[in-house]
């Protein structure tokens, strides 16, 4: 896919969900994934004609494992001109060798999190960029089904009021395999991912589901995240003006 059909999808999920405003800060979150690297390198590119006059951060909260080089990505970043700032942390150590959590996921999201709040007060950006994208969408959603017997995904737009930060997730129109076309085409500096818990998660059982029922029932995830959007799930919804309800 090409930057002009990311950038498309890219700025209707921002303008239907009114995700950027005027003199916001927005620190783009990156893992060294491709989702997160096309988010910025898309939001970067959005900058130059863009109505809504923004700033760009990029911030790595690096868990601590061994062979994971962000050099690469601090490259990229100085590249295209966005300021990036990586936060050491052991949380890998932490999860895995001191507590030995079965299920490392949660508790490594909510550390990561905090650790990337902090980050973010600090700099001074009231907004954070999550690289989710349309897969991410629909596997959550089945995700809270089938694990938690109920109805939820998260939001394209989450307003923090302890913190007074704003979350957004700006790629949710963009299905993943165009994520991976654009970020091949584009050569990104991907860094694989080096989590002992990687492609052994309950994710990864959803996102197999879904490529499985994506074969058998045409528009299978279309329908999907349509569905979503339309539903009552908090955030989801939006009016004929495009403001979210």
């Amino acid at each position: 896919m090409k930057m002009q059909q990311i950038l498309s999808l890219v700025r209707r999920a921002v303008q239907d969900y009114n995700m950027i405003e005027d003199g916001d800060r927005v620190a783009v979150g990156i893992s060294g994934g491709k989702d997160s690297l096309t988010l910025l390198a898309a939001l970067r590119a959005m900058q130059r004609f863009y109505p809504k006059k923004y700033e760009l951060e990029a911030i790595t909260v690096s868990l601590g494992f061994e062979g994971m080089d962000f050099s690469p990505v601090r490259e990229f970043c100085d590249k295209i001109g966005v300021h990036y700032t990586i936060v050491e942390t052991d949380i890998g150590q932490i999860i895995f060798d001191e507590r030995k959590e079965k299920n490392p996921c949660a508790l490594c999201a909510k550390m990561r999190k905090g650790a990337l709040n902090s980050k973010v007060d600090e700099l001074g950006c009231n907004k954070i960029a999550l690289g989710h994208n349309r897969d991410d969408v629909i596997e959550t959603f089945l995700m809270a089904l089938l694990y938690e017997g109920r109805i939820h995904c998260f939001s394209p737009y989450t307003y923090l009021s302890r913190r007074k930060i704003a979350s957004i997730r700006p790629l949710i129109y963009v299905p993943e395999r165009d994520v991976k076309g654009f970020a091949k085409r584009e050569g990104l500096p991907v860094v694989k991912n080096k989590c002992r818990a990687d492609g052994n998660t309950s994710r990864e059982e959803i996102k197999n589901m879904v490529k499985k029922l994506g074969k058998r029932y045409d528009h299978f995830e279309d329908r999907t995240f349509n569905a979503i959007k339309r539903s009552y799930i908090e955030g989801w919804r939006t009016d004929e003006s495009g403001l979210s309800q």
